[in-house]
This record gives structure tokens, sequence and C-alpha cells, in this order.
């Protein structure tokens, strides 16, 4: 990582170049986002614990492609360095006495110790060691974390909180339906069910449109979100959040390059029975029915089978492809029978 790891430490940081760019390079870039619990900023360069997420599934989606290609050294490396990666970010972003993850790692290398909603991001790519996922689901569904609506950006806790800000107490659709998946990755089937019942009911309250985001207010104080004034309605992840929600749930992963479409449903009772028409699939198109949580799907291009189940994540295709290469290269250095 030569531009992203500046101090060679194994993590991707950011600082800006001049006095005229962004100081936070994250999905949140407000001048405040990246904050300590006392609401002190963080001074760059900064290192995101969601980006390292990011970086560790690269290394295992390369590692794969390098294993498919008959490069087993490399795919090896990349292995090794993801491996290496999730170790670090376990030790050094863990907080073991809050039961969560720092936000970041500043420039002095401390742990900002702001609770805040990217750690879901970090489930979703299987970041997290299963042993601490329980509390990060537990804290990201605590009264501090979790509006009624979604999740919040910020605890209530936090020195920097304020429900009105944009990335300091806000509650964000996209990155509720991120965190919702990482609940999902990790079987915390009730906590996903439940934000994505808080998103769908508060899009209730603006035609059937999630903005981009809304105040953070607990639902027990305010019985209707309260709208952020700058808000972008529509906007792009916004208008996906529902669907990633939806999808999710289905636990409905298609890939026309393995051949297969994956579901296994665990939509809430409180949504029914599921219809969709006219869904693209490879060149076609296909019908899913999900009834009383059996799913079925119609009109399957040619090849592709239907499973029942998830679609194995990067880390189990690594692991696997690592597998089969060690034996043929086993088979291979045999010394001929007789």
């Amino acid at each position: 990582m030569n531009y992203g790891d500046k101090d060679g430490d194994g993590f991707v940081e950011y600082e800006r170049l001049n006095d005229q760019g962004l100081i936070n390079q994250g999905w949140k870039d407000s001048w405040d986002g990246i904050n300590f619990a006392d609401g002190t900023l963080a001074e760059p360069p900064i290192a995101l614990c969601e980006v390292q997420a990011y970086v560790y599934v690269a290394y295992l989606s390369r590692a794969w492609l390098a294993y498919d290609a008959g490069d087993t050294a490399l795919g090896n490396e990349l292995a090794d360095r993801a491996a290496q990666l999730k170790r670090r970010f376990n030790e050094q972003f863990w907080i073991p006495e809050r039961g969560y993850y720092a936000i970041a790692l500043d420039g002095k290398k401390r742990q900002v110790d702001a609770c805040a909603s990217n750690m879901g991001h970090c489930l979703l790519q299987g970041l997290i060691d299963e042993d601490k996922a329980p509390q990060v689901a537990e804290r990201l569904m605590s009264p501090e974390m979790f509006s009624g609506w979604g999740v919040r950006t910020l605890g209530s806790d936090m020195g920097a909180y304020n429900p009105a800000s944009y990335h300091n107490g806000s509650v964000w659709p996209h990155d509720n339906a991120i965190v919702a998946a990482g609940l999902l990755r990790y079987g915390f089937v009730a906590e996903a069910q439940r934000i994505a019942t808080g998103m769908l009911d508060a899009a209730e309250h603006s035609d059937g449109r999630l903005p981009e985001l809304f105040c953070g207010f607990s639902r027990e104080q305010i019985t209707a979100p309260v709208p952020y004034p700058t808000a972008c309605s529509p906007q792009a992840w916004a208008a996906t959040a529902p669907i990633q929600l939806v999808t999710s749930l289905m636990r409905y992963d298609p890939v026309v390059s393995a051949g297969g479409v994956w579901m296994d449903p665990v939509l809430p009772e409180s949504f029914g029975d599921l219809h969709i028409t006219n869904a693209p699939l490879g060149g076609g198109r296909i019908t899913i029915d999900i009834d009383n949580s059996a799913p079925s799907v119609q009109g399957l291009p040619e090849g592709m089978v239907f499973h029942r189940g998830h679609r194995p994540w990067m880390s189990e295709l690594v692991e696997e492809a690592a597998r089969r290469r060690t034996e043929k290269r086993r088979q291979t250095d045999l010394p001929p029978l007789g």
C-alpha cells in the first residue's frame, strides 16, 4: 500500500494535502464527523474502521482471483495479508471495557473512542471477530444508538452528540441498510428486522420516500421522524436503502458467473408474503415469491441453479480455493506408485 498507508503500520489512513481539501475523507466527510467520546476532534492522519474492512475484503477478493488463475503464491500472500489485517484490527480498534470498536485511529495511533455506526460496516465485510460480534450488535441496538427509526451515526451518550447534526447523531437510511446487512451476516436476525421495520415505518411519514438523512430524536420522544432541513430527497443512497434492506432480509444473492441464485429469507411477519416480477438476471427476467418464508423462483436462465442458503462469503471462497490448491499440489508431489 504505497499510497494509502504512508506510515507503514498496515492500516489505510487519509490526510488532506492542502488546507482547501476535505478534513475528513470517509463517508462521514463533515469537518466534525470524526471525534472522541468526549467530543474532541480527531487529528489526521486518520484510519477509519470501515476503511480497514474494505481493504480486508479487497485482499480476499484479489486472493480468490489469484487462486482461480492458478497463482497460488500470490493467493497465499494476499490471504495472509487479509488474516494479518483482521488480527491487528481486532487488537488495535477493539475497546474491551466498552464493548465496541473505535471509529478510527488518529495520527498518534490513539483509539478514537466514540461509539458510532461505522463498525456496522465492519460486520458486513466480516472483519469483526465472532466472539466480539454479540457486544457490537448489542451496542448498535442500544437506546443510545437506536432511535426507534434507525441506528444513529453517533451514540446519544457521546460528547459530540447532536440529533440535528449531519453526522453526529442523525440517522442515515443507507448507513442503516449496511448495518442491517452486517448484522444478518453474523446471525442477528431480530436486530436486522428491527432496523428494516423502523426504516420502512419512517418512510411512511415522507410519502414513501426515504430522505438522505433525518434527525436522530428518539421515537419515544417524537412520534414522527424529524426532517433534516437540507437533506436531499430524492437521493441515490437513500433510494436504494429500502431495496438493500428487503434483499438483505430475503438473503437474496444472485451470481451469474457462479451460475447460482442463493436465497434464505428471514422477512419479518409484518411484511407478509412477497411477490417480485420482472427482476433482471443473466439477460432474462425472473419472478420471485416468498410465501410464509418459503422462497421460489420462476424463469431462471439456462444454467442458473437455485440454492436455499447463503452464498459462500469471500473469506470462505478463499479458504476453499487455498485448500484445493494445497491438495492439488500434494497430489502432484506424491511419488509414483511402485
